[in-house]
């Protein structure tokens, strides 16, 4: 599971659509840039620990020049085609854009109630979880494709909110 949301920072004009196709990458062509998307970074460093890729300048930013990224594009395929595999699910939250958003709270607690990291797990991944090849401790033990607020509490008073989010969105479609 991953955790997300776009436009946190004041005066963002991130839409949805166009920040989940940022983690996506191109349906028809299967490109994409993990700089600008940690959720491409992460599910390519878990590939490459899985198969044992050499991909050396993966998630150096430094390294963006043409020839680095034309050597990288069968993994940016293939981030492509598994985050393109994976379920969707979204909440409407229609506010303004800001560090102090609904999104950002929702996201934040979301991430806190589901996450594993340093506790014992509620409802740990599979055991063939792709995550499980990731380089990064946080990821792995969460048990989610987020390190953010992975070690947080959770506000109690989110599920409130998340209840009342999840009933207007239904409602809405």
């Amino acid at each position: 599971m991953r955790v997300g949301t776009h436009a946190l920072r004041e005066g963002g004009s991130t839409r949805l659509w166009t920040r989940l196709s940022q983690h996506k990458g191109q349906k028809s062509t299967g490109e994409g840039n993990h700089r600008g998307s940690i959720f491409r970074l992460i599910v390519g460093t878990s590939l490459i620990g899985l198969r044992g890729y050499d991909y050396p300048t993966w998630g150096d930013k430094n390294a963006a020049a043409t020839e680095i990224r034309a050597g990288e594009q069968a993994l940016e395929r293939e981030v492509s085609y598994t985050i393109g595999s994976m379920p969707f699910l979204w909440i409407a939250i229609d506010d303004d854009a800001g560090p102090a958003s609904l999104r950002g709270y929702v996201e934040k607690n979301a991430i806190a109630l589901v996450s594993n990291y340093k506790k014992p797990p509620l409802d740990p991944p599979s055991r063939g979880w792709l995550g499980h090849h990731c380089d990064r401790e946080r990821v792995k033990g969460a048990g989610l494709w987020n390190s953010d607020y992975v070690d947080k509490p959770y506000d109690p008073a989110f599920l409130d909110q998340l209840d009342a989010l999840v009933s207007e969105t239904a409602h809405a479609g």
